[in-house]
């Protein structure tokens, strides 16, 4: 069995999803798990984690709602307002709510390149650590140097980096990501998603050679058990279907053993998110 670690769910709000432009038309309509059920089994998933897209408690909610009617969604990683001063009262509530195994922010849309060390973010996140949850990063090159404050800052707190920090595949330019890969790497408690890749590069001409160095990076810096895939649906569609996109990383998973692919596929993500 395998776990897609990355899905996103929602119903279409062309005010709330404003981040999905013209240029994006093939996902500008409703996702639901009716929509991609069929396409996990014919792969050999049977299980997801569904990811926040949209900042409010309405959506962890809803998140958590569709697992109750897809037993495939085995975690959710929803929203919660980091900087609100009754964190703790907040994260309280969803105590009993086992589904919901962390939370994320859209930091990539943040401007603030120090975000992610705004006081109230630091102590939203201890509180995050304290109940057991993990954190999703989120990010873009700006963010790059707060980033790496904020898990040195928060040792007892499991991140998980998405989209491998989301590399200028497009353009070829590497060294300052792997710069930040080899940095962000050391800390122990953070995991990565290999996932969200297509997207990043040409979406209508990339190769699977574009990504390999990439990936190479990736594999050499985090090893083979802090890793795990991710699909990043519906989002990938815009550059590549379900199966290209599990073809992008499959390719390069020649020198694996058989426990390493488990682990890669299932075994990590379950571990990471406790599913």
């Amino acid at each position: 069995m395998r776990i897609d670690s990355h899905q996103h769910f929602w119903k279409y709000d062309p005010v709330r999803d404003s981040w999905i432009t013209d240029e994006m038309a093939a996902i500008k309509r409703d996702f639901t798990p009716l929509d991609i059920q069929f396409v996990l089994e014919r792969n050999g998933f049977g299980g997801t984690v569904a990811v926040q897209a949209s900042e409010s408690d309405e959506e962890t909610n809803y998140l958590v709602r569709l697992s109750k009617e897809y037993p495939f969604i085995k975690g959710v990683v929803g929203w919660v307002d980091l900087q609100a001063a009754d964190i703790e009262h907040r994260l309280e509530s969803y105590k009993d709510v086992k589904v919901l195994k962390g939370f994320r922010h859209v930091v990539e849309g943040e401007e603030d390149p120090d975000f992610l060390i705004r006081p109230a973010i630091l102590n939203g996140l201890k509180a995050l650590a304290k109940f057991g949850y993990t954190y999703d990063l989120l990010i873009r090159p700006r963010h790059y140097q707060a980033t790496l404050t904020c898990v040195s800052q928060n040792p007892e707190l499991q991140f998980v980096l998405d989209h491998i920090a989301k590399p200028p595949i497009k353009s070829r330019e590497f060294d300052e990501w792997a710069t930040f890969i080899d940095a962000l790497s050391v800390f122990p408690n953070v995991a990565c998603k290999v996932s969200g890749l297509a997207t990043e590069a040409d979406w209508t001409g990339w190769k699977l050679d574009d990504f390999k160095q990439y990936l190479t990076h990736i594999f050499a810096r985090f090893g083979t058990e802090r890793i795990m895939y991710g699909s990043d649906w519906p989002v990938c569609l815009l550059a590549a279907s379900y199966e290209e996109s599990i073809a992008i990383v499959e390719d390069k998973l020649g020198q694996f053993t058989e426990i390493e692919r488990n682990a890669f596929w299932a075994g990590n993500a379950i571990r990471v998110y406790n599913l």
